[in-house]
């Protein structure tokens, strides 16, 4: 099937770089967000997130008119969905922003459109945007009724990107494609045909999503090891560092490295919706996260208990305290479940606690890090600080001299500085 036009739904970190990579070959896509000012930006030639060599092709893209953002839904052969599905209280998942998107591209379908799922999802997400687009288009038959023979296909198809590697991994990757019927899944194939010089795998809806929330929870599973490692170690007086990279010889052994916890909107996310669906089966799983998510806490008593240490000692009264990264991963500009910002939020709250927060890759601080938390330059931040908190491994926080660290207390939660000599 020919594509005039492909409309994507939500142009965050995940739709604005793939509705930049399709209008790249040549393709007219039409972006849907329902933020102005991210219409705006994108009209602009600009980007709104940071990812390396987008901005160039969205310049050129927008430039020679193959890419128009906008608000309000318009027609077009196929829609990619793209938007968040973060989780409510008691990490029950939330498709809101799944139905609304289908509630907004649902008046302008017409017979033959292809819906295509992006977003990672609980299963049978798939299943529901069938069924509610047939609410809201009684006039049209769908695959979850009318199956080969319906006039709208729908598939789910999973992104697997790499944040700083989205643009390269959008195509390289393979491609695994859940379509309701097998006509969902062939017209769904042809789309990605278009960018993907990957394999593509086909399968039914229901174990596509699963697909995706089993990648990310067998990682969780293993930077929870890794983290409830560094934990043992920390209480026993071992070095994790040392330790895992010994581990590791072995040749069948492949221990991650620890962190301040984990982070994104796919690792710390995902793994809720297998539990949420199997609460009684999914022990390992919830175990995990329970570990990851207290990560941030047991790193915000370590520098507590530096700032205590300090008052007794040097009778100092306020403790200024350089939380290095705010990011969830290294090099990038996303902030989403980061457990570095929550423990600058919580570090925040102590009193007598000032918090100096260095993240270069971003401008200004989200509103949910509190009032007393201050972003400044890595250099500024070391200078002046008391403690020196490292949980974002930045390639930039390379050029801070390990002279300027002396007198400081450190606590690495990366092994940034791990085997090198301070002062």
């Amino acid at each position: 099937m020919k594509f005039g036009s492909i409309c994507v739904v939500g142009l965050g970190y995940i739709g604005l770089p793939t509705a930049a990579i399709i209008a790249s070959r040549k393709h007219r896509v039409i972006g849907l967000d329902v933020n102005q000012n991210v219409v705006d930006t994108i009209n602009g030639g600009r980007s709104h997130i940071v990812e390396p060599d987008l901005d160039e092709i969205l310049r050129v893209a927008v430039s020679e008119g193959y890419l128009t953002a906008v608000t309000e839904a318009e027609p077009a052969d196929a829609f990619l969905i793209a938007v968040p599905t973060p989780f409510k209280n008691n990490h029950e998942p939330d498709v809101s922003y799944i139905e609304a998107a289908v509630k907004a591209i649902a008046p302008v379908l017409q017979p033959g459109n292809l819906v295509i799922l992006e977003s990672t999802s609980p299963v049978g997400t798939t299943q529901k945007i069938s069924e509610w687009l047939a609410l809201e288009r009684p006039d049209m038959t769908f695959p979850h009724a009318a199956g080969n023979e319906s006039d709208i296909r729908v598939s789910h198809c999973p992104e697997r990107v790499l944040p700083g590697k989205i643009l390269q991994e959008l195509i390289t990757n393979d491609r695994v494609i859940g379509g309701l019927t097998s006509r969902c899944s062939e017209l769904s194939k042809d789309l990605y045909e278009i960018f993907v010089e990957g394999q593509f795998v086909f399968t039914d809806a229901q174990t596509a999503e699963m697909c995706k929330l089993t990648e990310n929870s067998f990682r969780d599973v293993n930077i929870a090891f890794a983290n409830e490692l560094s934990l043992i170690c920390d209480k026993l007086g071992i070095e994790v560092w040392e330790l895992i990279k010994l581990a590791n010889l072995h040749p069948r052994v492949d221990i991650l490295q620890p962190g301040p916890g984990v982070g994104g909107h796919c690792i710390a996310v995902d793994p809720w919706f297998i539990i949420h669906s199997a609460p009684e089966e999914a022990k390992l799983i919830k175990q995990a996260r329970l570990v990851n998510d207290g990560k941030p806490t047991w790193v915000m008593e370590k520098v507590a208990a530096a700032a205590a240490l300090l008052r007794r000692r040097d009778g100092l009264k306020t403790i200024r305290v350089a939380c290095l990264g705010l990011a969830f991963k290294p090099d990038i500009d996303d902030l989403r479940e980061s457990p570095a910002l929550d423990i600058c939020a919580m570090l925040s709250e102590i009193a007598a606690i000032e918090v100096l927060a260095v993240e270069p890759h971003i401008e200004s601080l989200p509103d949910s890090i509190g009032r007393n938390v201050k972003l400044t330059s890595a250099q500024q931040a070391v200078a002046q600080a008391d403690v020196v908190v490292l949980l974002v491994d930045h390639t930039a926080f390379q050029d801070i001299p390990l002279d300027s660290l002396s007198g400081k207390q450190i606590i690495d939660v990366r092994g940034f500085w791990s085997g090198k000599i301070l002062p």
